[in-house]
C-alpha cells in the first residue's frame, strides 16, 4: 500500500461523526469535539483526528452517553440504515442508557401535576402567601 492510498482512507473525526449521523452538520460535530463531549479512546481529541476501525468513541448527546466502537470508515453521509453499519454500541452502554432513561421516567412520574388549574381565588391566596413570606 502506498502513502497516497493510505491518505485516501483517512477521515477526520468530525466528518466521520457527521457521516455516521450523530450530528446534523460537521460544524456541530466540531463544536461537540472541542467542547469535550466526544472522547476518542478515552482521551479528548481534535476534530481533525484521523479515525481508525476498532477505535472506541464516547459521545455525550443530551442526557445520553453512548460508547461506540468504529466498525467501518466513511466520509459520505448516507441513509440511516447504512450509517448504523459504521459502528456498534457496547452492551454496557446500552444497558446504562436504558437504566438512566427508566430512572428519569420514574422521577417524572413521581411528580404529579396539579389536578386542576388554580382559580382566581387560589391565585390571590398564593400571591398573598408569597408576599407575607417574602418568597
Amino acid at each position: 500500500m502506498t502513502a497516497s492510498t493510505a491518505d485516501e482512507h483517512k477521515v477526520r473525526l468530525d466528518k466521520w461523526l457527521w457521516a455516521a449521523r450523530f450530528y446534523k452538520t460537521r460544524s456541530l460535530a466540531k463544536e461537540a469535539i472541542e467542547g469535550g463531549k466526544v472522547h476518542y479512546n478515552n482521551q479528548r481529541c481534535k476534530p481533525g483526528r484521523a479515525v481508525e476501525a476498532g477505535a472506541r468513541l464516547t459521545l455525550r448527546l443530551g442526557w445520553q452517553e453512548k460508547v461506540v466502537i468504529i466498525d467501518d470508515i466513511s466520509d459520505r453521509r448516507r441513509g440511516a440504515p447504512e450509517a448504523q453499519k459504521l459502528y456498534h454500541e457496547t452492551e454496557d452502554s446500552v444497558k446504562k442508557r436504558e437504566d438512566l432513561a427508566w430512572q428519569r421516567k420514574t422521577m417524572q412520574a413521581a411528580q404529579l401535576p396539579p389536578a386542576r388549574r388554580p382559580s382566581k381565588k387560589d391565585r390571590r391566596d398564593i400571591q398573598r402567601f408569597r408576599e407575607q413570606n417574602n418568597i
